[in-house]
């Protein structure tokens, strides 16, 4: 290969030229396959979200304001599912966004992600009366919908957050103090169980609890590849 032809050079003309007309940052764009794999998973979640419609299939439906489906990117690699929508996420129709979801973006953003990065469900889709947990027989109804989304999804790892989170997708009752910390695979996909973090919420000022979290969050981080600089765990 003669030298006015090495892509090295050429790669290295091209950034020099970026950088002299003031870029600081290059995107990179999809492959094709990549742009169809994307378009795929999005069609499928929502034909999932189609399907769930005006959900009544259980009683979780009578006192909802809105059905909290989940968000995210449709090829992320990393999932966090949750227990269900609390009173801000039923009046927003979002997962995750009063004060546990605050705190559930500092630990994505923790792990040097967005939360655009991500997906995040939860496993029933409308609100339990006053936060209780969801009965078995609600779980049941709902569980389809977020096994649609994970294979939809195909994500690399699961964040289980929480007892009941994590007993959903094992399909058991756990101790989430004697399991967190080690992962579990469902399916061929690996899924970390962790605090809630409404539950880290409860527990502060002690530091134990987030340290346990970010512990697996870095397990995590580790097993997709992520760098790790001595980031602490999320304040």
């Amino acid at each position: 290969m003669s030298i006015q032809n090495d892509p090295i050079l050429d790669l290295r003309d091209y950034l020099g030229f970026l950088v002299n007309a003031g870029y600081t940052e290059v995107v990179i764009p999809k492959s094709e396959h990549e742009e169809k794999m994307t378009s795929s998973s999005r069609r499928e979640l929502e034909a999932i979200r189609v399907e769930l419609g005006d959900c009544r299939r259980c009683p979780l439906s009578n006192g909802r304001k809105n059905i909290v489906f989940g968000e995210g990117s449709p090829d992320a690699t990393l999932m966090f599912i949750g227990e269900g929508p609390g009173a801000d996420e039923d009046r927003e129709g979002r997962p995750f966004v009063g004060r546990a979801g605050q705190l559930l973006n500092r630990m994505i953003n923790a792990m040097g992600l967005e939360r655009s990065d991500v997906y995040i469900a939860n496993v029933v889709k409308c609100r339990p009366p006053s936060n209780r947990d969801p009965e078995p027989n609600e779980i049941g109804m709902c569980f389809p919908f977020l096994k649609a989304q994970i294979n939809s999804i195909s994500p690399e790892v699961i964040v289980g957050l929480g007892r009941i989170a994590v007993g959903s997708l094992l399909g058991r009752k756990v101790s989430l103090t004697k399991i967190r910390g080690t992962f579990y695979h469902v399916d061929g996909i690996p899924i970390m169980p962790t605090y809630h973090p409404s539950f880290l919420l409860r527990k502060e000022p002690d530091r134990r609890w987030k340290a346990e979290a970010w512990e697996d969050l870095k397990k995590v981080m580790s097993l997709l590849g992520l760098p790790f600089d001595g980031r602490g765990e999320s304040r």
